[in-house]
């Protein structure tokens, strides 16, 4: 089964989404002032980190939602 993981740092002001195992983290890159993006040895995007993100204690909700992707759209 796929996780994603999803940590919130209320001292750090930071959002983070791993989409895979954050200890196969090999690289982090900054791709804006405010968006880190880590990836795996094999250059996979596994988690994206969000700074200076803020939310008031207790609002922080999380929703997920599985998309279908448009191929599988078209086949149907």
């Amino acid at each position: 089964m796929e996780q994603v993981k999803v940590y919130y740092d209320p001292v750090g002001n930071s959002l983070t989404v791993w989409f895979g195992e954050p200890t196969r983290e090999d690289v982090s890159t900054m791709v804006t002032d405010d968006l880190v993006v880590m990836k795996d040895k094999e250059g996979r995007v596994i988690g994206v980190e969000k700074l200076f993100f803020a939310a008031q204690p207790g609002t922080l909700r999380v929703q997920f939602e599985t998309l279908t992707s448009a191929l599988d759209a078209l086949t149907k």
